[in-house]
């Protein structure tokens, strides 16, 4: 969804390697917990079909206003946790930047972007699920929340970073930056409705893939005293 659409040299040197140690930093803390935790097998093979499904979708690119797509990182954050879904944000913006979509020197913007996506619609959707929502509002609602903290992210670091041969004023950039970031809310919804179809079939055939086994054993224990 949020993706930085800029060719090589777009950003300033000094930008460039902000948000490259920016992102190594992230990876870095992301690598730790996975090392420290360990991660269960399940996440694993979720996480490599989340991989395969978010790089095959991010290539489907629609050229309005420098691109805009899915990546289907809040269904994999939701899905594989918040750090598998940030390593399979750095995977597949690794790929995508090896096929020309997106530049290599942007990859710690983008992955930043992305990573914090997935690790934001983990959380909230932890949260609405705790709060006791039903399946299909939380995670709708934790996608589309994750995707827009992506796009604000995004025009953030644009607006930061500046680029590099623009005429552009920064006020006027950051107008052009917010138009963009507008484009890329709407779509988070679409996206987020999408992740809630998704998640709501899983957690009705699967509900361990959704953390949801305690959930529904609670829901089927017999309510009351019993002699």
């Amino acid at each position: 969804m949020a993706h930085i659409h800029l060719g090589e040299g777009s950003f300033p040197l000094w930008a460039l390697v902000l948000w490259t140690l920016v992102g190594v930093g992230l990876i870095s803390v992301v690598t730790y917990r996975v090392r420290k935790g360990g991660i269960k097998t399940q996440h694993i093979a979720l996480a490599g079909i989340g991989a395969a499904a978010s790089f095959a979708v991010f290539q489907l690119n629609l050229p309005v206003w420098g691109g805009i797509h899915m990546n289907l990182t809040g269904l994999v954050g939701i899905l594989a946790g918040p750090t598998l879904g940030a390593l399979v944000a750095l995977v597949v913006n690794i790929f995508s930047a090896a096929l020309g979509h997106g530049a290599v020197g942007l990859l710690g913007a983008n992955t930043l972007v992305n990573a914090t996506e997935a690790i934001v619609a983990y959380y909230i959707f932890k949260t609405l699920m705790g709060m006791d929502w039903d399946v299909f509002p939380a995670s709708a609602g934790a996608a589309t929340i994750g995707l827009s903290a992506g796009a604000l992210l995004m025009g953030a670091i644009i607006v930061i970073s500046g680029v590099n041969g623009s005429a552009l004023p920064r006020a006027d950039l950051t107008v052009a930056v917010a138009g963009l970031v507008g484009l890329n809310l709407g779509v988070a919804v679409i996206e987020g409705i999408l992740t809630g179809f998704i998640v709501q079939f899983l957690a009705s055939v699967r509900p361990d893939l959704v953390g949801l086994t305690d959930r529904q054993r609670g829901e089927d224990e017999p309510a009351g005293v019993t002699a």
